[in-house]
């Protein structure tokens, strides 16, 4: 957390342009402001302070709790987040959730017909996936479930009907890689030696597959998927820009535009402690499932 507070102010502090001027631009509606306006900006920011200085400064505040306050609208930068944070949890959450319900069952029946038709088809659809950006997929979705169909809304927010078309979006390259991950896992552990002996023991293939192969074949793809669920915060940046969503990310493209320093600041060291914290639940809840990695820390 300190290394990535300090990259982000560097970063930050480097950045192109006079934040002062900037934002008295958008306040006064000015192209050019007042010097002496701009100059007493300049001190409340501290932009004339050297940049160990303003940087120590800042994280003194932060420790605290006070994340500074925004200059566009005056509220505090800490309220600014914790406004935005649900919308892209909801998000967040909406897309993991259709990520399992899609790629694991596809996954299992790629498996299960290793090299045939649908095998075929799950690998293909995958490296689609992969291979298409994000904003190419939301505009797909918005002109296929929004415009052509007028099933959903393509834009703003309100009821869980606005988080289905960008929560697809969002899930889409997850989809493609949980779904290899559960076809690799569930072969590997077909081909394990207990399987053997169950199926010795005449034991039929779906009773192998539910009580044997299905809970230790999800394993790898549960840490997959909760590591995965921290970065999907940083995906919700492009997402919420396309689709209006009011979250943590649409905050972030739209301080970076008006070079609000402070709630770049904040929205950065926000999504920093969640994929730190997210990591750290994953690594606990691997300890408990797995004997393995239990005995390899005795």
């Amino acid at each position: 957390m300190v290394g990535i507070s300090l990259i982000t102010f560097a970063v930050i502090s480097l950045s192109p342009g006079d934040p002062a001027e900037i934002t008295l631009r958008a306040t006064l509606g000015t192209e050019s402001p007042p010097k002496e306006a701009v100059a007493r900006l300049h001190e409340e920011m501290g932009l004339d302070d050297p940049w160990h200085v303003s940087y120590l400064k800042w994280i003194s505040r932060v420790v605290h709790g006070d994340l500074g306050y925004s200059y566009q609208t005056k509220r505090s930068t800490l309220e600014e987040i914790i406004r935005a944070l649900p919308t892209t949890f909801c998000l967040a959450s909406i897309s993991m959730l259709f990520s399992a319900i899609i790629a694991i069952p596809l996954g299992i029946a790629a498996a299960l017909r290793q090299n045939g038709f649908v095998d075929h088809i799950c690998r293909l659809t995958s490296i689609v996936c992969l291979s298409s950006p994000e904003y190419f997929v939301a505009i797909v979705f918005m002109l296929a479930g929004g415009i052509y169909l007028d099933i959903f809304p393509i834009a703003g927010t309100g009821g869980i009907e606005y988080f289905i078309l960008p929560s697809l979006t969002l899930s889409v390259g997850l989809i493609a890689i949980t779904m290899r991950i559960m076809r690799t896992s569930m072969i590997e552990t077909l081909e394990q030696d207990y399987m053997r002996t169950a199926r010795a023991k005449g034991l039929s293939r779906r009773k192998i597959i539910q009580r044997h192969a299905l809970k230790n074949a999800l394993l790898p793809v549960i840490i997959y998927m909760g590591t995965q669920f921290g970065w999907i915060f940083g995906g919700a940046v492009t997402i919420e820009s396309v689709f209006a969503l009011p979250g943590l990310g649409r905050l972030l493209v739209n301080s970076v535009s008006s070079m609000d320093i402070m709630v770049m600041q904040g929205c950065m060291l926000t999504f920093a402690m969640i994929v730190v914290l997210i990591n750290l639940f994953v690594d606990l809840v691997q300890l408990y499932l797995d004997p393995s990695v239990r005995a390899q820390g005795e």
